[in-house]
């Protein structure tokens, strides 16, 4: 991990900090709260500013160089697998599968894995039922305990230091990992990202680069916006918009045209190639009608926007048991529209966006997951169903392929 100095020059208050910003956790009133703000204020960067700039320069050249993305990883990493060994599997399935990826369609893939950050997550419900009790939502390792008690699901501020530890850990074996291969040019990655939704946390990690003056956020390379999160007037926008780093926004089937315009134009006021990543997800049956006025009001609108598909989030279904679960065949059919959507409007489609775990899971239905009886074989996600490495290869080649 590089340090900037003395930090003298640390940036977290913003106007942010006075605007609406929803699925906060409510923990600014517990006594651990300022020691935590105030280790975060002064902790060393956990990306660089140079390596956030590589990233920008090779998202900058995906339609020159007609390179493709694949961002890939948990959909909630958990504290107890951020070691060496777990890093390293979760490098060796990203690099297989943008290797693939590669192979199926001969050009070139930019890695980005959802890891080095992934602690926090937006819920749906502020509540759930956990053996007949109602508690806490579990909204991340960064926010609250897994473990479903009503006191391990309180919110603790000190969890952040501790995100910030595992991500640590996390992003010095990816960085060891990625110079390995400086001999053969410019690194590929995988680049770490993460969704950015606790302000109190991201907006602490906010650095300035030392070559430029610009602001960075140094908590990981490509932070994104969810669908929960992407208000025009909100803080997560007005956050995001005042960094250097390449940014992302989910895009879902109920998205107002107007907004994801709002939205565009925040984070991407200058159009410049390789800042904005705007990922859809919409849902096999929604898509055809939702994605097409979008794509083509924000290539009107001159953004030079890099289009992903999350075939993932719109088709997730909870079983009468409560566990939920995706179908391949839904996640192959709406991958597949996102393409000839992307090709009708005239706009490169620029890879995918998928929740994938390491090892072989049972979490989606589909190839070696024959039905819902073998769901509970290994279902291990801390959130929501993720491909194992055999199915994500299944959507590939079927996206690739461009048929289902």
């Amino acid at each position: 991990m590089q340090q900037h100095g003395s930090f003298a020059d640390l940036v977290h208050v913003g106007p942010w900090e006075n605007m609406p910003a929803v699925q906060q956790p409510e923990w600014r009133d517990h006594p651990a709260y300022d020691e935590a703000c105030r280790f975060l204020s002064s902790a060393p960067p956990l990306v660089t500013a140079t390596e956030t700039r590589q990233l920008r320069e090779a998202l900058a050249n995906l339609v020159s160089t007609g390179a493709l993305v694949l961002q890939l990883g948990d959909c909630a990493e958990s504290f107890y697998e951020c070691t060496p060994r777990h890093t390293s599997e979760k490098l060796k399935v990203i690099d297989s599968l943008g290797d693939r990826l590669a192979e199926l369609t001969g050009r070139h893939v930019v890695r980005v894995g959802r890891m080095g950050g992934q602690f926090a997550k937006p819920r749906s419900a502020a509540n759930e039922w956990y053996e007949a009790v109602r508690i806490p939502s579990f909204r991340g390792h960064m926010i609250n305990s897994d473990i479903g008690t009503s006191e391990t699901r309180k919110a603790h501020p000190r969890r952040m230091v501790w995100a910030y530890e595992a991500s640590d850990l996390v992003q010095r074996v990816m960085r060891t990992y990625r110079q390995g291969d400086l001999d053969a040019g410019p690194p590929d990655g995988p680049w770490s990202s993460h969704e950015a939704l606790v302000v109190d946390y991201e907006s602490r990690l906010i650095r300035r680069d030392p070559d430029s003056s610009d602001l960075y956020l140094s908590s990981t390379h490509l932070p994104w916006l969810g669908e929960r999160t992407r208000q025009p007037d909100g803080a997560h926008v007005a956050m995001l918009s005042s960094v250097a780093n390449a940014v992302g926004c989910k895009i879902g089937p109920r998205a107002n045209t107007d907004d994801v315009l709002a939205v565009c134009a925040a984070l991407d006021p200058r159009r410049e190639p390789g800042r904005l990543v705007l990922i859809a997800r919409m849902g096999r049956d929604r898509i055809a009608d939702a994605l097409p006025p979008i794509v083509r009001a924000v290539a009107n609108a001159g953004h030079p926007a890099i289009w992903l598909s999350d075939p993932m989030h719109g088709n997730t279904r909870r079983l009468p048991t409560g566990l939920k679960t995706r179908y391949l065949g839904d996640m192959t059919a709406e991958a597949v529209r996102f393409r000839e959507i992307l090709d009708a409007q005239g706009q490169p489609a620029s890879g995918l966006h998928i929740e994938v775990a390491a090892q072989d899971v049972t979490e989606c239905v589909g190839g070696p997951v024959a039905d819902e009886d073998e769901l509970q074989r290994h279902y291990t996600s801390l959130c929501d169903p993720r491909l194992n490495p055999w199915q994500a290869a299944a959507l590939i080649e079927a996206w690739s392929s461009g048929t289902t």
